[in-house]
């Protein structure tokens, strides 16, 4: 039996970076903070979120500065999100890794109800077993999600390869006993991710071929 993918969506199988930046920068203003270049973004963007803004102002967000900026986030995130699309070659891989036989799973902590219907219009929904995105509002990373993703799936955590483009990505795979390969084409740099010490790639092709030969 091959490696089971789980794959994540924002910043991974969806090319919404220019998307991230803008709702941001629309979030900072909202605060009076200066805006962000993608390269420093890139740099600094931590889950849970909350710590990102820390690291832009100096301090946590207070519990009202938060609810703000985040429904100002969202707001624009998803007027942006419909105008995006799939990172190059990601249709290709999911439809031939199913036709190959594997399986491939997507885990997001973009709200379920969001998610689900953006796959869907991509017209990629059906390349998966199995599609989750958060169902709270918890800012948590993807750790407690990733447990209920593979108990749901009941896939045994060494056939698993998490592919996504954070470091919260990696830490969840861990916490499971997975692999992760983790994609510089998001949120973070490729130093950033080179810390986390798993491998990292340049392309989702590359991600794929990484991942199936982890042990």
């Amino acid at each position: 039996m091959g490696k089971h993918l789980v794959w994540d969506w924002n910043g991974t199988l969806l090319d919404d970076i220019a998307a991230v930046i803008g709702a941001t920068n629309a979030a900072f203003a909202e605060l009076g903070l200066a805006p962000i270049t993608l390269e420093r973004y890139r740099e600094l963007y931590t889950v849970p979120v909350p710590r990102f803004y820390e690291r832009m102002m100096g301090r946590l967000p207070t519990d009202a500065e938060w609810t703000r900026m985040d429904g100002v986030f969202h707001r624009h995130y998803w007027e942006r999100a419909e105008g995006c699309g799939l990172t190059a070659g990601a249709a290709e891989l999911l439809a031939a890794r199913q036709g190959s036989g594997f399986t491939q799973s997507l885990l997001s902590l973009a709200p379920h109800e969001e998610l689900v219907p953006l796959v869907r219009r991509h017209g990629i929904a059906e390349r998966f077993v199995r599609v989750d995105g958060r169902t709270d509002r918890s800012t948590d990373g993807k750790s407690g999600n990733m447990v209920r993703h593979l108990a749901a799936l009941s896939v045994p955590a060494e056939r698993v390869v998490v592919i996504g483009d954070a470091a919260d990505d990696a830490v969840a795979a861990a916490h499971v006993g997975a692999k992760a390969v983790l994609f510089t084409g998001g949120s973070h740099s490729r130093a950033s991710l080179e810390r986390v010490g798993v491998p990292v790639v340049d392309s989702l092709e590359e991600a794929v071929a990484v991942a199936e030969g982890l042990v």
